[in-house]
């Protein structure tokens, strides 16, 4: 039998004031942030065990209750998730590996009542995941590694719990339902971030560790507010960060907000903290916007301009998924008139937009251009008409140069997408392969390529490539096209 005092008071006692905060809050969402090692993940564990154990009892003495686990794949569920959970719990109930797999528990507590649950654990990253909770009859949701669930996962567990036990099925209703969750820091334009830290919905409490790792004098060293410390290797920290990069370091042993690359950055000149700005870039008045696009099933187009001393400010983005030519024009002239009336725009796009494809009589500049959108094709020149490395240098060259001491390409902070791409997520992805690290030979195509590449258009189509073709002097300033035939 299992003392519910015991379970109560935490048979294994969180080792932090955070844990034992997290793990005591009955909230209706509960979620903890923490850095590698800091017990976040079996805390959550005991706390949704906790709350099976005080499910109010039915007339004959049974705590019935039912929670899903979840993950983003069913190779994490099952080498991590269910994993995790076993370790604490297998005697307790019977697993089966169906589909999905289920461990259920049947155990007796000191006072006679039985806790009668279920832990359901389900992997939901494809797009139909959504619809795999659609009339689930849940008492809560354990979501495990919760930044690298969607959106949509999240806000439909949300609505699905509390619908187990029922007094018609059961004879009683759930004692508590809602959602725990636990993950490393995410990026600063994820919606756990958002949530958070902006928006704080109602009855919705985040807890946040301490780093393993702070900084002092500019260097990493041992947080000694950390948790879970006494649980782990001697010198877990200071030693886990040999070897790693500032990004990971940041993220995964820190805990705070960022961004970790993985693969070879396309633009390694870039650097976050000195190209872009602290505040949201304004247009400057009478100067062209020049606008890059790249096409495809995710169009994607980055508004810039020159300023008066030849430096290039890129000051929007237009980002968008599985969208046709026709429906990006329509928005994209929306978008120009809504945000820069009265501003002079000059249209480049990917040379390839003027082949016709298989699926349409029509190319996409042909469409674009029948939507009022007067694009023209960004080629540095006839020798060189898409040279891939050109386009790279139109981007890397701005970035290099200094003008006036500052440098020759500013990006807003409102561009998020783009500054994520500029900061590795535009990249060349890792050949599996033994040994040194090597890379592919063409960039990885992802969701940062694509707002990256019309960027490189914008500086091709208003002179940049035409510069890198004629030199590859660093420290030239923008050619600027003249652009009277393609205005609209």
């Amino acid at each position: 039998m299992v003392s519910l005092q015991q379970t109560i008071e935490f048979h294994v006692y969180p080792p932090g004031k955070v844990l034992r905060d997290y793990y005591a809050d009955t909230s209706r969402v509960t979620l903890i942030r923490g850095p590698l090692g800091s017990a976040k993940t079996v805390t959550t564990c005991q706390k949704v065990f906790k709350l099976m154990c005080l499910q109010e009892p039915n007339k004959e003495g049974i705590r019935p209750s039912r929670f899903y686990a979840v993950r983003n794949t069913y190779p994490d569920l099952e080498t991590t998730t269910i994993k995790d959970w076993l370790e604490l719990y297998e005697p307790l109930g019977k697993m089966t590996y169906g589909h999905p797999p289920i461990h259920k528990l049947d155990f007796e507590l000191e006072d006679g009542t039985n806790v009668v649950s279920e832990m359901v654990f389900l992997a939901l990253d494809r797009p139909d995941a959504v619809k795999k909770l659609r009339g689930s009859q849940v008492t809560g949701f354990w979501l495990n590694e919760t930044k690298e669930l969607r959106r949509s996962v999240v806000d439909m567990a949300d609505l699905r719990h509390g619908r187990y036990p029922s007094l018609a099925g059961a004879g009683v209703k759930p004692t508590w339902h809602g959602m725990v969750g636990d993950y490393n820091a995410p990026d600063e334009d994820h919606y756990l971030y958002t949530l958070a830290e902006e928006t704080r919905p109602k009855n919705w409490k985040f807890y946040t560790q301490p780093g393993g790792l702070k900084k002092v004098n500019g260097k990493w060293v041992l947080n000694p507010e950390a948790e879970n410390l006494k649980n782990l290797p001697d010198n877990y920290y200071t030693q886990g960060q040999e070897g790693k990069k500032e990004d990971w370091i940041k993220v995964n042993l820190a805990n705070e907000y960022g961004f970790v690359m993985d693969g070879k950055p396309i633009y390694p000149e870039f650097v976050d903290s000195i190209h872009v700005a602290s505040e949201p870039i304004q247009p400057v008045e009478g100067r062209i916007i020049y606008i890059g696009i790249d096409f495809g099933r995710t169009p994607a187009a980055v508004f810039g301009q020159v300023d008066t001393v030849g430096r290039w400010l890129w000051i929007h983005e237009l980002v968008t998924e599985d969208m046709g030519a026709g429906r990006f024009g329509e928005l994209l002239s929306k978008e120009c008139k809504r945000m820069y009336p009265g501003y002079t725009f000059s249209i480049w796009g990917d040379p390839a937009g003027d082949d016709k494809p298989q699926s349409s009589e029509e190319s996409p500049f042909k469409v674009l251009r029948s939507k009022g959108i007067m694009v023209r094709p960004a080629i540095a020149s006839i020798s060189h008409p898409n040279d891939p490395v050109i386009r790279r240098e139109s981007v890397s060259q701005p970035l290099s140069r200094l003008i006036d001491g500052k440098p020759g390409l500013m990006i807003s902070p409102t561009m998020t997408v783009t500054r994520k791409g500029l900061a590795g997520g535009f990249c060349y992805k890792r050949i599996q392969v033994a040994g040194d690290d090597r890379w592919h030979d063409k960039p990885d195509k992802n969701k940062f390529s694509h707002v990256c590449e019309a960027g490189e258009y914008l500086m091709i189509g208003a002179g940049e490539g035409r510069a890198v073709v004629k030199t590859h002097n660093a420290n030239r300033k923008p050619v600027v096209a003249n652009t009277d035939w393609d205005i609209f």
